[in-house]
């Protein structure tokens, strides 16, 4: 490998990376043997100081009755921790009972296998080189050793209350409990669209899982759903397909898998591309059954991109809503007000107190990769300076730095790569196979 070239100035690597305080190393790393990507490292505040000294905390002493007692300030600051992580989740699970129709009781139901996927927006190519990159198992008759499971399970009431799944793996002689990953596609796609990462995942001894998504799939009627869905929240106020309603799924869809007796409760991943990324975020800061995590080009920060003008790509991807909310807010363009008031509606706190900077931090100490792209519009880095940062802090306060990667290609964009397919495929091997 040739050395690692910076491209950032006034910055430097240490290997030791046990220390709190730290500012952000952006590194291009360049092999002949793997595509360019760029590394977020942890560096300590000051190059001088001594591990031993940034992880020391002075103990803070108070009088109870006349009895100094002395108190850890990393215990309290635990224990604080703790309180806000409940604090957090507790307010987004009250977010996404507020919008829901009347709670049912869990039922699963059989499926048949889709043989026409609805794709909505621009049809995606009918074979994609990324999809199929994901290491598989040489196995000459995988195609007849695939166990394949179609199904739907009721989440709520209503016609968006039955969630698609679909569920590979490989026939076994005998019955073992095997970890699982769920794999959750991009806007306007379908689950049949990752069926090869289902299928290669499968093959290495994963119970593979993949949904639609709300307004996506089985759950849509044409190639507008999606975009119509999102208008109505704006005009109604009582839906949020932007994210939230397909959170609620997915801790439905937890709550499944941890009931079946061939899954490793304990070793279930999760991962998703763009859509399915934030999917797979918000997901896991919720419901921490979701044991190692995977956001693909989907981690970004909302509020930053509003503050600095950066938003319009992120617009772009769903512009309908935007333009919906331009007219009716009598504005000439879509401008950083009506951005504003379209998050709010359709994904309250998204931009505010739910944003990443709050609650990637707490899927500490599970662990977390996140796989961008340098120079994507939608997902900019310099957006994703504090998240980073915060969520360093979050892992080296739990004693497992090592549980936490970011990884940013050079010269890609919003674009899923075979390498990124490659680095998830490794981690999950990492941290859930035997």
């Amino acid at each position: 490998m040739t050395p690692a070239k910076h491209t950032a100035e006034n910055m430097f690597i240490l290997s030791n990376t046990n220390f709190l305080c730290f500012n952000l190393l952006f590194l291009s790393l360049q092999s002949q043997s793997s595509p360019t990507t760029t590394t977020w490292r942890r560096l300590p505040s000051n190059p001088n100081s001594s591990a031993s000294s940034s992880l020391c905390y002075k103990h803070r002493s108070h009088c109870v009755n006349g009895d100094s007692i002395s108190l850890d300030r990393r215990k309290i600051e635990e224990m604080e921790a703790v309180d806000a992580t409940a604090e957090l989740r507790s307010r987004f699970i009250r977010l996404l009972s507020g919008r829901r129709s009347a709670q049912v009781p869990l039922e699963v139901k059989p499926a048949k296998p889709v043989k026409e996927p609805l794709y909505q927006g621009t049809p995606p190519p009918k074979f994609s080189e990324v999809m199929e990159s994901c290491p598989k198992a040489d196995i000459p008759n995988l195609k007849q050793l695939l166990n394949e499971e179609n199904l739907y399970l009721t989440t709520e009431e209503g016609e968006q209350g039955h969630l698609p799944v679909l569920i590979l793996s490989v026939k076994e002689s005998t019955r073992s409990k095997r970890p699982a990953i769920v794999f959750l596609h991009s806007t306007n796609k379908c689950k049949e669209w990752v069926r090869p990462l289902l299928e290669a995942y499968a093959s290495r001894g994963y119970v593979s899982v993949a949904i639609d998504s709300r307004y996506h799939g089985e759950r849509a009627k044409t190639r507008t759903t999606y975009a119509d869905a999102l208008v109505s929240s704006w005009k109604n106020g009582d839906t949020m397909p932007f994210i939230f309603d397909t959170v609620w799924d997915l801790v439905k869809l937890a709550d499944y898998l941890t009931a079946r007796d061939d899954i490793d409760h304990s070793k279930i991943g999760i991962t998703g591309e763009s859509l399915g990324g934030m999917h797979a975020w918000f997901a896991a800061f919720l419901d921490t059954r979701y044991s190692v995590v995977v956001p693909i080009i989907g981690i970004q920060g909302f509020c930053w991109a509003v503050d600095n003008d950066k938003w319009q790509a992120r617009v772009d991807s769903i512009r309908s809503v935007f333009e919906e909310a331009q007219v009716d807010s009598g504005k000439d363009v879509i401008d950083k007000e009506v951005v504003e008031k379209v998050w709010n509606r359709i994904a309250p706190g998204l931009a505010r107190e739910f944003d990443s900077k709050y609650t990637v931090p707490f899927i500490a100490p599970r662990p977390l990769l996140i796989l961008n792209g340098a120079e994507d519009p939608r997902c900019p880095m310099a957006g994703l300076d504090v998240t980073i940062s915060k969520t360093c802090r979050a892992y080296e306060e739990a004693n497992c730095a090592d549980n936490f990667k970011v990884i940013a290609e050079v010269g890609i964009g919003h674009e899923m790569t075979s390498s990124m397919v490659k680095e998830a495929s490794n981690w999950f091997d990492k941290y859930l196979k035997p």
